[in-house]
C-alpha cells in the first residue's frame, strides 16, 4: 500500500452543518470512510487528518516528506490566502492534489484565486465528496502507474 496523506483545512470539521446548499450534507468523518474504502481498492494506505491551524498544516506537510508518497488537500479558505501552504509542498517536492468540494470558480470572486494550484500536480473542484476520490484516483494514477 503506498501511504497518502490527506489533509483537511479550517471549517471542514463541520461538514453536514455548515451551508449544506454549498457543501452538502456529508460529513468529514462519513468522507473519511470513503476515502479510507477508495485507498484500499487503488492500493493506497491514507492517512486523513483535519485542523483550523495553518501552522499544522503546514508540519503535516513537512511530515509527509518522510511519512507519504503524496497529498491531496482540502485547504479550505487557506487556498485562498496561505502562501506558507505552498511554501510547503513547493518544499517537500511530493505529487500534490488540490481539492474541493464546490466548484470554487462558480463562487465569489475571491475564491477564484488559488495559492496551492501553482504548487500542486493538479486541480479537482466541484464534485462534492467524489472530488477526494477523484484526487486519490490521480494519485494512485501518479504513483501506481501499472494500476490504473
Amino acid at each position: 500500500m503506498v501511504p497518502i496523506l490527506v489533509l483537511n483545512g479550517p471549517n471542514l470539521n463541520r461538514l453536514g452543518k455548515r451551508e449544506p446548499g454549498i457543501y452538502g450534507a456529508t460529513t468529514l468523518a462519513e468522507i473519511e470512510e470513503r476515502c479510507k474504502a477508495a485507498g484500499t481498492r487503488l492500493g493506497l494506505s491514507v492517512d486523513f487528518r483535519q485542523s483550523n491551524h495553518e501552522g499544522v498544516l503546514v508540519d503535516w506537510i513537512h511530515e509527509a516528506a518522510d511519512s507519504a508518497k503524496g497529498i491531496a488537500l482540502n485547504a479550505g479558505a487557506y487556498t485562498h490566502t496561505s502562501v506558507a501552504l505552498h511554501d510547503a509542498i513547493r518544499a517537500v517536492g511530493l505529487p500534490t492534489v488540490e481539492l474541493h468540494l464546490s466548484n470554487v470558480h462558480a463562487r465569489e470572486s475571491f475564491r477564484h484565486h488559488s495559492y496551492i494550484a501553482p504548487a500542486a500536480t493538479g486541480v479537482i473542484a466541484g464534485f462534492g465528496p467524489n472530488s477526494y476520490i477523484l484526487a486519490l484516483e490521480a494519485l494512485a494514477a501518479i504513483l501506481i502507474p501499472d494500476a490504473a
